[in-house]
């Protein structure tokens, strides 16, 4: 009886659920919204209305419903939904109503046509476009046209029409927007109103229809988090999984005056590694510091490297002991992006940062597996080889492993002075890259990285070997073992719906060790550096009033031997952080402070502001100003002068840092940037001026004796002015020409006098032309890419202490580069390419003072100006599986 009833229980159970399913009624509603709080918003009040389930689609405005019209009718849902503060078919959300709602909830508004019947059509057309702009012209092109409903999707190139077929057509439709400037399914835009459209909104049109251009970016939240500025940014701050541009671009919405350089970029030259993958941007100048070592350092705003902040992933890189040689860490295959930031950057970065940052993206974020081997030999001896591979492992993880190896065996003397004209040696560095992304439900992501690296390199006469020790031999030598380990974390979570609100922290030890030797002076240095930095990132109201507050912690571990002097110090910088971000229709703000609590520095405060104006969509005026100040490393940083005869003098100043205060400037800039177009082809002129002024500097002075370098604190001024125009354009199609003309004025106060600071040209020119062939079905092209520099004189070192042999003139000679390079695309997956450097072979006439006696007094591998090799030239190939 029991089992009866238990029986009949459950049957009456499940008739009632199915009578009850068979009253619900289904149907589906336009609703207007943008972000995940507004399908909260949307879901929550249809269910407290009455409806038993509600779906509503951001990319469609669609809202499904199901529910009892004994107990609701959709008028009710729908006119509650509007009373909620979204536009839908039937209802208008009140305006004070939708003025409350969240920045991101601030959907586009529209005339809305309601309707009283269903009888509308659902279609789905293809539409070119690329942006935001795109979008709103595209939607308002239909709804003038007759459509009743007009969502335009970025990403897949689709707009999904509702329209009345008694009143309007498609064919209609389509025709008005290609009359509106966007190429359809249907219809073509007319060339002259395809040209006018702004520059971001020029789509690629020889694409087929439906796969989405390289420059499209939406105003939608990113599910792969990108720090590029060219995109919307709703990602965690600091701990962004990245997507590389494939392009060079300066940011439209950055508030700062910031390139984004895509693989593309990199591909135009050799760039084997971070120092080289400036060769056809015209606001880096990479030049050669010592003629024994080769090494390489790079200029921005006319001040040394030292003075930008060089990061990876946005994270701490070439610094402190790393400064010398650290552009060689960054195999140039590695390089998924890199964002070049002139004058002022973010404070949530650090404090260091005074001329700008270079942020060095690595290769990751793969949807497919992807394995890439890259082979590299040049007429100089020197080879390398990289392999690359990302996959992802699951819906969640994907990884990369980066590996890297160089070697130069041969020794070269090019100009018979004795000396090698590079060092030998090899390199080994391999990184592991491990990502994590649930942004879509839990809300987190996370990054570890990895790397290890072994450098040994060899210098000196031709007649020097390596396997003596230098004390056995006459012959000059210099021998270098940098042994590197780093180890990173970065996680970020974005709150549940609040897509505008998240916590970031990220984390990095990096521990690097120098073992060197030039000629019969020995230098040691170890460095071990922990940096931690806690971001939070919000809203004031709505996404118009934005800020980011947090806290870091840097702490440094110096130990070095120079000669037989042994210097140690501990540097710990606690420091906290606030940014506000104020945007408007036509204006960006950035204002923000840091205060550091250095132990041997003092407290530091660091404001900085970035101001940009749009007067129109082309026309962009930026303003910036800000503080910076760092501790000098004078041994590692002036590795350069350690090939001579050069004795090295500190004049003590009373500060804790070898006896020296920490340096502070103050950086101001401001840029106009114009967009135009010219035969038929976007063209972009862009101007900057910056002034760099120093509160207090260490200066490193050559001139007050030859055999000597004197270091000791700014007592004057010092400053740095820095003028840039560049213009971009392209005279036909796939053929683009970049040209720019720089001048420099930087002067300081020594203790002989005011002077130009040596080894800086006042005027520089540079001439890049690149040409690409269209690609073929199978992906095939052709590109071919040469850039020209021109140096001008350079105020070289006073050297009257020398016999009169050994003296360098007052200022150098000016002088031409030129590079170029050919590529052959035979597929997607197979790339083979040649070039040459410096085919004008100049080379400076005497790079090392008096070479025949390197243990003589007036031995100087320092005073470098100019290139010290002749034209070289190389091949490379690019596999990809």
């Amino acid at each position: 009886m029991k089992n009866l009833l238990k029986s009949l229980l459950i049957f009456g159970l499940l008739l009632s659920q199915n009578l009850l399913a068979q009253t619900l009624t289904q149907a589906s509603f336009m609703v207007k919204g943008d972000c995940g709080m507004c399908k909260t918003r949307i879901e929550n009040t249809a269910k407290k209305s009455g409806a038993k389930t509600a779906s509503w689609s951001a990319s469609t405005q669609t809202l499904e419903l199901q529910f009892d019209e004994s107990k609701v009718t959709a008028d009710t849902i729908l006119k509650n939904i509007a009373d909620a503060g979204h536009d839908n078919e039937k209802y208008t959300a009140p305006d004070e109503v939708y003025a409350s709602l969240p920045g991101c909830c601030l959907y586009t508004r529209s005339k809305v046509q309601h309707t009283e019947t269903t009888a509308d059509a659902a279609e789905h057309y293809f539409v070119r476009g690329n942006c935001g702009s795109c979008k709103t012209r595209i939607e308002k092109a239909a709804k003038d046209a007759g459509a009743t409903f007009a969502h335009w999707e970025a990403e897949t190139q689709t707009l999904n029409l509702k329209y009345d077929h008694s009143k309007t057509s498609a064919d209609h439709i389509l025709q008005k927007i290609a009359d509106a400037g966007h190429d359809n399914v249907k219809f073509t835009a007319n060339d002259n109103t395809y040209n006018n459209l702004p520059e971001c909104c020029l789509y690629d049109r020889e694409l087929p229809l439906g796969v989405k251009s390289d420059r499209v970016h939406t105003d939608e939240p990113r599910q792969d988090f990108t720090q590029h500025a060219d995109h919307v940014d709703e990602s965690i701050e600091g701990v962004t999984l990245t997507k590389s541009n494939p392009a060079t671009a300066l940011s439209r919405k950055s508030a700062g005056l910031t390139f984004n350089i895509g693989e593309k970029e990199l591909l135009k030259a050799a760039c084997c590694n971070l120092s080289e993958s400036f060769e056809t941007n015209a606001t880096v100048d990479v030049s050669f510091s010592n003629a024994v070592t080769g090494t390489k350092q790079l200029k921005m705003l006319g001040l040394d490297q030292k003075y930008t902040s060089l990061t990876k992933e946005l994270l701490p890189e070439i610094r402190g002991l790393a400064t010398a040689y650290g552009l060689n860490f960054i195999p140039g295959r590695w390089i998924g992006g890199i964002q070049l930031t002139k004058g002022g950057s973010t404070v949530t970065n650090g404090y260091e940062s005074i001329t700008g940052q270079i942020n060095t993206e690595l290769l990751k974020h793969s949807t497919e597996p992807e394995t890439g081997i890259n082979l590299f030999a040049d007429a100089n001896a020197r080879t390398e080889m990289n392999i690359t591979h990302t996959a992802p492992l699951n819906d969640h993880w994907n990884h990369s492993v980066l590996l890297h190896g160089n070697g130069t065996l041969a020794k070269m003397d090019t100009n018979d002075d004795g000396f090698m004209d590079q060092p030998t040696g090899t390199q080994l560095n391999a990184t592991y890259l491990l990502n994590y992304s649930d942004l879509d439900h839990s809300g987190w992501a996370t990054h570890f990285g990895i790397n290890f690296l072994q450098d040994q390199r060899n210098a000196g006469q031709m007649d020097y070997n390596h396997r003596l020790d230098q004390s056995e031999q006459s012959a000059y030598g210099v021998g270098i073992d940098i042994s590197r380990f780093q180890v990173w974390n970065k996680t970020g979570h974005i709150f549940k719906g609040k897509p505008y609100q998240s916590l970031g922290w990220m984390n990095q030890y990096t521990y690097h060790q120098q073992d060197s030797f030039f000629g019969l002076r020995d230098y040691f240095g170890k460095q071990h550096t922990y940096y931690s930095n806690l971001i939070f990132e919000s809203i004031f109201g709505n996404t118009n009033h934005k800020y980011k507050a947090g806290a870091s912690f840097l702490y440094d571990r110096y130990d070095e031997d120079y000669l037989a002097t042994n210097y140690q110090r501990t540097e710990t910088v606690p420091g906290l952080f606030f940014e506000y971000t104020l945007t408007g229709e036509k204006y960006t703000v950035v204002a923000g402070a840091r205060t550091d609590f250095h132990n041997l520095a003092g407290t530091q405060f660091t404001p900085r502001l970035n101001f940009k104006y749009d007067i129109t969509p082309k026309t962009i005026v930026r303003l910036s100003a800000g503080k910076g100040f760092r501790t000098a490393n004078i041994f590692a940083e002036s590795q350069a002068y350690f090939a001579s005869n050069r004795a090295i003098d500190i004049l003590n100043s009373g500060g804790d840092i070898y006896g020296l205060k920490p340096e502070i400037a103050w950086n101001y800039g401001a840029s106009l940037q114009q967009e135009f177009r010219l035969f038929g082809n976007k063209s972009s002129v862009v101007a900057d001026f910056f002034r760099t002024d120093f509160t207090d500097q260490v200066l490193a002075d050559l001139d007050q004796n030859a055999q000597k370098i004197t270091f000791y604190n700014l007592d004057g001024q010092s400053w740095a002015n820095s003028l840039q125009t560049q213009w971009d354009f392209s005279p036909v199609k796939n053929f683009e020409v970049r040209l720019a003309y720089k001048y420099y004025d930087v002067q300081a106060d020594y203790l002989s006098g005011r002077k130009e600071v040596p080894f800086m040209a006042k005027h520089r020119g540079f001439l890049n032309l690149g040409y690409v062939t269209t690609k073929t079905d199978k992906g095939s092209l052709w590109s071919f890419d040469t850039t020209l520099n021109w140096v001008g004189q350079q105020r070289l070192p006073d050297m009257s202490t020398n016999p009169a042999a050994f003296q360098l003139p007052a200022y150098s000679e000016a002088y031409f580069t030129w590079n170029a390079q050919i590529g052959r695309d035979f597929s997607e997956k197979v790339r083979v390419y040649a070039g040459g450097e410096n085919l004008t072979s100049f080379t400076q006439e005497r790079p090392i003072i008096d070479a025949q006696n390197p243990f003589g007094n007036y031995f100087d591998g320092g005073m470098v100006y100019a290139p010290i090799m002749p034209a070289n030239f190389y091949i490379g190939l690019d596999l990809k599986f």
